[in-house]
């Protein structure tokens, strides 16, 4: 476990906090805000984040072995997405509850290339069910991008297109094949998958009074923070777990890790989008 974590904080990691934190000092520069709680703000997301993204990484070391782990991995991955949903539905923002898995959507793509330029697994990932993973992909980010475009008029009907055309691309996905066993299994992972799942939810309960915080500070607009800063860092399990897949030659599934991922960001955001107008 002691290994699992020091793996999963790396270079790149690093390089996307001092980003995460440039993001929101140039923001309190810019709009007039209180540059050190700024700071200190982004500090506190980066910590958040990356506890949330370290459990996801726990579940899926404790699974991965699992026959479908594409998949499987799809769905656990969405875990901080659905936290950031949840946290903003209790506050009744729909806009930074949403914000979150659809910005999601633009990051998964990219850090799924970066993952395979990382790995020489390019020419590999384009050769694995190229029609259905560029459809997949595509479809979802523009289901992600055209919500933003539609007024609240047609939100009802943006719901209805988006869980069809999703619930389709989930229904026809390739079959992906059982994983080898590598030789790192961490095979005390199974123990600490409860310890994970709960602290993974105590978490959640953090993020919204650091986000309101920091946004206060900052100057920068929640649905902002949610679209591209915490969509880039809730994307860290996916883009891990990509890394993982990718350098077992389990291409398949690190395809369907990402396109699954981007069909249940619209889920999550069909779901909390449901919830804002049943309630309204």
């Amino acid at each position: 476990m002691t290994r699992l974590l020091i793996n999963s904080v790396g270079t790149i990691d690093l390089v996307i906090a001092v980003l995460v934190i440039l993001f929101f000092c140039g923001s309190s520069l810019l709009f007039g805000g209180t540059l050190f709680f700024s700071i200190l703000g982004a500090i506190a997301i980066i910590v958040e984040m990356t506890l949330i993204g370290f459990c996801i990484e726990v579940i899926i070391e404790a699974l991965k072995n699992k026959k479908g782990i594409g998949t499987i991995t799809g769905f656990i991955t969405n875990g901080p997405e659905a936290l950031c949903l949840i946290v903003g539905l209790a506050v009744g923002d729909i806009l930074f509850a949403a914000s979150t898995p659809l910005g999601s959507n633009f990051m998964n793509p990219l850090l799924m290339l970066v993952a395979a330029l990382l790995t020489g697994s390019v020419v590999a990932l384009m050769k694995c069910s190229p029609f259905y993973s560029v459809l997949a992909i595509g479809s979802t980010a523009l289901l992600a991008g055209g919500f933003y475009a539609l007024p609240q008029t047609l939100y009802p009907w943006w719901l209805a297109v988006a869980l069809i055309a999703t619930i389709a691309l989930f229904v026809l996905r390739p079959t992906e094949t059982v994983p080898d066993q590598p030789e790192d299994v961490h095979k005390d992972a199974g123990k600490w998958l409860l310890p994970a799942i709960i602290l993974l939810i105590g978490a959640g309960y953090l993020l919204d009074p650091i986000v309101d915080f920091t946004a206060e500070h900052s100057k920068t607009p929640k649905g902002v923070i949610g679209f591209f800063v915490l969509a880039t860092l809730t994307s860290w399990p996916e883009f891990k777990s990509c890394l993982s897949l990718l350098g077992r030659n389990s291409v398949t599934a690190a395809m369907l890790n990402i396109t699954v991922s981007n069909i249940t960001n619209i889920w999550l955001a069909v779901s909390g989008l449901f919830v804002y107008l049943l309630l309204r």
